[in-house]
């Protein structure tokens, strides 16, 4: 509290206190006749330090030379203090240089003092005393010069560790939108095109076979169904209100075969095979599987005519997961530049979270492949 209301006091007041108690002593402590030279040198010796923290060097020259008058004339005044004060100053606000220089310049003032008017025989102890005053003097100015240094730099540090936290923040932001941006399209992605395929396949065979179309529209409302949950499921954690009974696990290897047989009613027959145990996989990297999975299918589904059919191998061991989605279908020549979609780019990154390397591509006997195999403890859990 006694800082804060200090701060709120105008440096110039402070600067000005020591003058006009030294002029007032001088007023009242010195006869008549000696009044105008005490009261010159006096004012000579104050009145700068009113400029102290502008210009500690020139104040302090300006305070030096007066003392020296002062010791010409062979006055001895309180206002000498006003020299300590300077020095002060000099070792508060400049360099090692002018800190030793203005030392040693009142250092030498204090001998020639003591040479003057110390008693006879008693030259020690006034120099001394004096000598102690002056290295007290400027150990404090040095000491308050380090200090602000100090918090000068502290401040820097919180300010550039306040940015840093600012900058990771808009980081895990962004990321956050991207992982978002790649659910939200794996997921209206995946299940547009299988409720499109079953929607087709209910109109071909409304007349035909009623029962087949109305199992197809049924599919349908359940695909839709299942999408607004994963939908919920991932912009839940958005939501402060969302109740906790409408969130679910996210999918993993378990609900591949769910997939394949959704896959298979919309008109895509696959096969799926599941090695090695998977429940040592983490949720997260069982997600990044189905995931890949999910949107290899879905470009198989939209991309090959009927008739294609899909396999899907997955393989798991004690610190990885391998990835092989192939197809016998027909695929377009590759575009000489790299898709800008959300499709095998998102792959690429779900993989490379994982320190993985998606590769996508015709395979030489016909067809199209997804390879990936993701790594467990290469510390892309937590990107992912």
């Amino acid at each position: 509290m006694t800082v804060r209301h200090r701060d709120r006091v105008p440096p110039l007041v402070w600067d000005a206190a020591l003058p006009v108690l030294l002029l007032l002593n001088v007023v009242t402590a010195y006869p008549a006749r000696e009044l105008p030279v005490a009261a010159a040198l006096t004012a000579a010796l104050a009145l700068p330090l009113l400029w102290r923290r502008r210009a500690p060097l020139a104040v302090f020259g300006a305070v030096a030379a007066a003392a020296f008058v002062q010791w010409l004339m062979d006055v001895q005044l309180p206002a000498d203090v006003a020299l300590l004060v300077a020095l002060y100053t000099a070792a508060a606000h400049t360099g090692r240089r002018g800190t030793l220089l203005a030392g040693a310049v009142v250092e030498g003032g204090a001998v020639l003092a003591c040479l003057r008017w110390a008693p006879d025989g008693a030259f020690l102890t006034p120099f001394v005393a004096l000598s102690a005053t002056v290295v007290a003097a400027a150990v404090l100015g040095v000491n308050v010069r380090t200090s602000r240094a100090y918090l000068a730099a502290v401040q820097e540090r919180a300010e550039r560790l306040a940015l840093h936290q600012e900058q990771q923040a808009r980081l895990a932001v962004a990321e956050e939108r991207a992982r978002i941006t790649r659910e939200m399209h794996d997921i209206v992605t995946h299940n547009l095109s299988v409720m499109i395929a079953l929607t087709d396949a209910a109109v071909y065979a409304q007349h035909r076979s009623p029962d087949r179309a109305t199992a197809a529209m049924l599919q349908v409302s359940e695909t839709g169904r299942q999408a607004l949950t994963d939908m919920r499921r991932s912009l839940g954690v958005l939501r402060a209100d969302e109740p906790d009974a409408e969130r679910h696990p996210p999918p993993g290897i378990a609900q591949l075969e769910a997939l394949a047989d959704q896959m298979a009613a919309a008109g895509l027959p696959t096969r799926l095979e599941v090695r090695g145990g998977h429940a040592h996989v983490p949720a997260t990297a069982q997600l990044t599987v189905y995931r890949l999975v999910q949107e290899a299918l879905t470009n198989t589904l939209k991309h090959t005519p009927a008739g294609t059919r899909a396999t899907v191998l997955v393989e798991c061991s004690a610190g990885s997961v391998g990835v092989d989605v192939a197809d016998s279908g027909p695929r377009p020549a590759l575009p000489a530049t790299e898709p800008s979609g959300h499709g095998i780019p998102g792959m690429r990154e779900r993989a490379a979270a994982y320190g993985g390397t998606l590769r996508a591509g015709p395979l030489p006997g016909g067809g199209w492949g997804v390879r990936t195999r993701l790594l467990l403890n290469s510390g892309g859990a937590a990107s992912a």
